[in-house]
C-alpha cells in the first residue's frame, strides 16, 4: 500500500498544479474579456489587485471563518483526555506539530483539518462521532484528517475554495457589467459580446466542478493514508459508521462542506450531484480493493 500510496502523492500533487493553472486562466480569460470589450486595460489590472488581496486574506483567515461557521469549540486535554490523547498519538506517528483540538456540539457524526500549514491546524470533531466511534474507529477517522494535514490538503482546499469564490465574483460583477453598463459596441462584435455572457455563466460552474473534483480526490487519498497508518479494517468500520448514522449537521454550510470526512450537508438529489465527497460506499470498496 506505501508504494500505492507514493503514486497517490505524486498524481494528486500534479493534479493539483494542472488545476491551478485552470482557475488561473480562467480568472485571466474573463478579465481579459471584460477588458477587451470595455476597451480599458485597468479592468484587467483592477481583477489582479482583487484577486491578490483576496487570496491573502482567504489564506490567513479561511481556518478561523470555517471554525467559527461550524461552532467549533477549542478544547483542552482535561475537558476530553481520551480524544486529546488519540489526536496526540498521531501526531507523533506523523511526525507533525500538535494541531488545535476543537469539539462542535452536534449528534451528527463527523470531523475535518483545516490551516494554512501543519504548523497551523486545527482539527475537529463533533460530539455525535465521538460517542459512535470506539477507540479504534476514532484513531482511524483522526487519522484522515491527520493525513489531510500532513499532505498539505488543507492548503489546497482552502485555494480552491478561495479560487472558485474569486471566479464566481468576477462572473457575478461581470453579468452586471455587461447589462448594466455602457460600453462601445462600435468596437465589439455581437460575437465577442455573446461569448463574453457564455464565460461568466458557465465559469462558476466549471469552477465548482474542478473543486468538486480536488474534494473527492483528497478524500480517497486520505482514507488510503489513514488505513497505512492506523488500520484498514479500523478506517473501513469507521466509515461503516459514518454512512449508518449519517444525518445533516445543525450548521450547514456549503462553503465549508468539503472540509468535511463525510458531507455535513441534508440529503437531496442536486447535493449529491454537486457533493465534494465521493459516496461512503464507493470509498469503502476502495480500501477493501487495497486489502487484496
Amino acid at each position: 500500500m506505501a508504494i500505492n500510496m507514493r503514486k497517490q502523492v505524486a498524481q494528486n500533487k500534479r493534479n493539483t498544479i494542472m488545476i491551478m493553472v485552470i482557475f488561473i486562466a480562467f480568472v485571466s480569460v474573463i478579465a481579459g474579456l471584460f477588458a477587451w470589450l470595455y476597451n480599458s486595460v485597468s479592468i484587467l489590472y483592477t481583477v489582479a489587485i482583487i484577486s491578490v488581496v483576496y487570496a491573502v486574506i482567504q489564506y490567513f483567515l479561511a481556518d478561523k471563518i470555517a471554525l467559527l461557521g461550524t461552532g467549533a469549540r477549542q478544547i483542552e486535554k482535561s475537558e476530553n483526555p481520551r480524544y486529546y490523547q488519540i489526536i496526540e498519538r498521531l501526531s507523533e506517528d506523523a511526525k507533525l506539530p500538535m494541531p488545535r483540538v476543537y469539539v462542535i456540539e452536534d449528534p451528527a457524526p463527523n470531523a475535518f483539518a483545516t490551516g494554512r500549514d501543519p504548523q497551523h491546524a486545527c482539527v475537529a470533531a463533533t460530539t455525535g462521532l465521538l460517542e459512535i466511534m470506539n477507540d479504534k474507529e476514532l484513531r482511524a477517522v483522526m487519522g484522515h484528517e491527520m493525513s489531510h494535514v500532513k499532505n498539505y490538503d488543507i492548503r489546497v482546499g482552502m485555494i480552491a475554495f478561495g479560487l472558485a469564490s474569486i471566479v464566481g465574483l468576477i462572473s457575478d460583477i461581470g453579468l452586471r457589467m455587461l447589462f448594466w453598463s455602457d460600453r462601445d459596441e462600435e468596437n465589439n462584435s455581437p460575437v465577442g459580446v455573446v461569448f463574453a455572457v457564455f464565460t461568466v455563466i458557465l465559469a462558476p460552474f466549471i469552477a465548482t466542478m474542478i473543486q468538486l473534483a480536488i474534494s473527492r480526490q483528497r478524500e480517497y487519498l486520505a482514507d488510503a493514508s489513514s488505513a497505512s497508518m492506523t488500520d484498514a479494517d479500523d478506517m473501513i468500520s469507521a466509515l461503516h459508521k459514518l454512512d449508518t448514522h449519517a444525518r445533516p449537521m445543525r450548521q450547514q454550510n456549503v462553503a465549508s462542506e468539503a472540509l468535511f470526512i463525510a458531507s455535513p450537508l441534508k440529503k437531496s438529489f442536486i447535493s449529491k450531484l454537486f457533493s465534494t465527497h465521493p459516496p461512503l460506499e464507493a470509498r469503502i470498496e476502495r480500501l477493501e480493493n487495497a486489502k487484496k
